[in-house]
């Protein structure tokens, strides 16, 4: 499986105009691409932890979003309601991170090392 994960923070001075927009070429993307598998949307919780501290960036959102395969990933990517999604986010990102991990179960993780 792929995730792709995107951690962002939106600039304090981001217009409702534009964040309701942001949102719904999220809606739009997220429920009209098959390639996606699973979505989930976070908000970083502070807990008093002194890791915390350590962050070089407070980046307060997070998307993770799950393929089965690379492929499915790429088709994603490609997808024009992608493209629109893409743009209106780095339009409205002040920082932002993007990867994109293989991931397993605990039990296959020595697959990795491969």
């Amino acid at each position: 499986m792929i995730a792709h994960v995107v951690m962002f923070r939106p600039p304090a001075t981001l217009t409702e105009p534009d964040r309701e927009a942001l949102l719904d070429a999220m809606r739009h993307a997220f429920s009209n691409i098959a390639a996606i598998k699973r979505v989930r949307i976070g908000r970083r919780k502070l807990i008093g932890r002194g890791y915390e501290s350590l962050m070089a960036e407070h980046l307060e959102w997070l998307a993770v979003l799950e393929f089965d395969t690379e492929s499915d990933l790429r088709a994603y990517l490609e997808h024009p309601a992608h493209i629109d999604l893409g743009q209106r986010f780095f339009q409205t990102a002040e920082a932002a991170l993007v990867y994109d991990f293989v991931i397993v179960e605990p039990d296959r993780v020595r697959d990795l090392l491969e």
